[in-house]
């Protein structure tokens, strides 16, 4: 079973950075892709960022421009460098793994909360 562990969240004021973190415990396959996705109080849970290994990079409409995700592939390690933050960036964010042949995997989540 993969299990997929997050970190980096926490409180910040408008305007700062924070920077997540998220590798599988123990072993796992060949990835496809990582991403994060992001739940707000009373709302849907949506894409953030997606990283498809060898393939290319997605972002959600709302953090284009602010937010970057990066992959250490050999560590199989996803990263989201959260710039310019909102209080609307506010909320639970979960890292995705898919992996070949597998499925897709989801974290517990980490509080990320943006004061105005």
């Amino acid at each position: 079973q993969v299990r997929p562990v997050e970190s980096g969240g926490g409180l910040v004021q408008a305007g700062g950075s924070l920077r997540l973190s998220c590798a599988p415990a123990g072993g796992v396959g060949t990835i496809s892709h990582m991403a994060w996705y992001r739940q707000a109080p009373g709302k849907q849970r949506e894409l953030v960022a997606i990283f498809f290994v060898g393939h290319d990079i997605n972002y959600g409409d709302s953090v284009k421009g602010r937010f970057t995700i990066s992959m250490d592939i050999p560590k199989n390690t996803v990263y989201l460098q959260m710039d310019k933050l909102k209080p609307d960036d506010t909320g639970v964010y979960y890292c995705n793994i898919r992996v070949v042949a597998q499925g897709e995997y989801w974290g517990q989540g980490t509080q990320v909360t943006v004061s105005s």
